[in-house]
C-alpha cells in the first residue's frame, strides 16, 4: 500500500467512519479497487500522480465510465489529498455516501 492508502485504510478500517463498511483491493468489473462500500455501490480509488499522464488518465476515465455504468459511485482522490487532508477527503466520502 502507498503512504496515502494506508493513511484511508486507517480512517475506513473497522467500520469507523459513520459504519460504512469498506473492503480494500476489490475486484469489480475486471478490474481491482483501491477500496470499494458494496452496501452503498461507492468506490475509491487513490491516485499517485502518474495518473495525470495522458495515456493513464484516458484509461482512468474509461475505467470510471465502465464502473459507473454498472451503477457504481466513483471517487478518485490525489495522493496528496489524503495525506494533506485526510478530514475533508472523508466527508466528502460521507457526503456522497449518503450516511451524513
Amino acid at each position: 500500500m502507498t503512504d496515502a492508502e494506508l493513511k484511508l485504510r486507517n480512517e475506513l478500517r473497522a467500520h469507523r467512519l459513520m459504519g460504512l463498511c469498506f473492503r480494500r483491493q476489490y475486484p469489480i468489473a475486471g478490474y481491482i479497487v483501491d477500496f470499494v462500500c458494496p452496501e452503498k455501490r461507492l468506490l475509491i480509488e487513490i491516485d499517485g500522480s502518474q495518473h495525470g499522464d495522458g495515456r493513464v488518465a484516458e484509461a482512468d476515465a474509461l475505467r470510471t465510465r465502465r464502473l459507473e455504468e454498472d451503477g457504481w459511485a466513483v471517487l478518485r482522490f490525489w495522493n496528496d489529498d489524503v495525506i494533506r487532508d485526510i478530514d475533508n477527503v472523508c466527508q466528502h466520502i460521507v457526503i456522497v455516501s449518503g450516511v451524513g
